[in-house]
């Protein structure tokens, strides 16, 4: 069985407030990347499957040159093989075209596992999209695996305050939440292993897809305004401080 995680290259959180309006619009961030927190999850998921019921963890990624170090990342973790699908313009639904076609060129896929979202896009549609190309069962929210083989794949997954134990028939896409577990720390000798990888890099037409033009664009950019910190006391009874409390929240627009 093979476990494909796809990984994004993102950034920083620690960093975003350095991000210019003009950098983000052109994509080109001076800022350090980082493999999206969401997808660690999900690499950690697949390293737990390899483990619990056999089978293998690779991962992939669609981006440009840099993007390789992501998938370095993902390979000290534990992951058997990297690949790279190389593309720095396309939007969900055109990753989700690569993604696809890239999982059907490997031919031997089991399980494609996602993180929930990533922190620059936060939108969660590309394993829809991948899904839907597929034409793969989705299971979303996935919190726990609870058998892996070629016959079936059962997931516990969260749904607000219900869980919901699932079985499906393989292949199948899969979108983890943080519950599923804590990302494992390489190792160093891992990382040094990692560094000496040759990581396959494949372009659209290796795959014999045609990437479509882009029908999502950014056209703005704009940082949360700064609000002044204050301390407000409020004199009185208890009953005259809640009340100019309860004005107080009212005015700002907490309530």
């Amino acid at each position: 069985m093979r476990y494909l995680v796809c990984v994004k290259q993102t950034p920083d959180t620690a960093e975003l407030p350095k991000v210019k309006p003009e950098e983000a619009a052109s994509g080109q961030l001076s800022i350090h990347l980082v493999v999206n927190p969401w997808d660690e999850h999900a690499l950690e998921a697949a390293l737990q499957m390899s483990e619990n019921f056999g089978g293998e963890a690779s991962a992939i990624t669609v981006g440009n040159e840099g993007a390789i170090e992501a998938l370095r990342s993902a390979l000290a973790m534990g992951c058997k093989s990297a690949t790279l699908v190389e593309n720095s313009d396309a939007d969900a639904w055109g990753v989700a075209t690569l993604l696809a076609a890239a999982v059907q060129k490997m031919g031997d896929v089991t399980v494609l596992l996602t993180g929930q979202m990533t922190v620059d896009g936060n939108s969660g549609t590309v394993p829809v999209a991948i899904a839907r190309k597929l034409g793969w069962p989705l299971i979303t929210g996935v919190a726990r695996v609870v058998e892996a083989s070629e016959e079936a794949v059962v997931v516990e997954r969260v749904s607000g305050q219900a869980r919901h134990t699932v079985r499906v028939k393989p292949p199948v896409v899969l979108s983890v939440i943080k519950e599923i577990g804590e990302p494992r720390y390489p190792t160093f000798m891992n990382i040094r292993k990692a560094a000496r990888v040759e990581i396959p890099v494949w372009k659209a037409e290796d795959l014999g897809v045609e990437v479509p033009p882009p029908v999502v664009h950014m056209s703005d950019f704009r940082k949360p305004p700064v609000r002044d910190a204050r301390v407000q006391l409020f004199d009185g009874t208890p009953e005259e401080a809640a009340s100019a409390l309860l004005d107080a929240l009212i005015a700002e627009k907490v309530l």
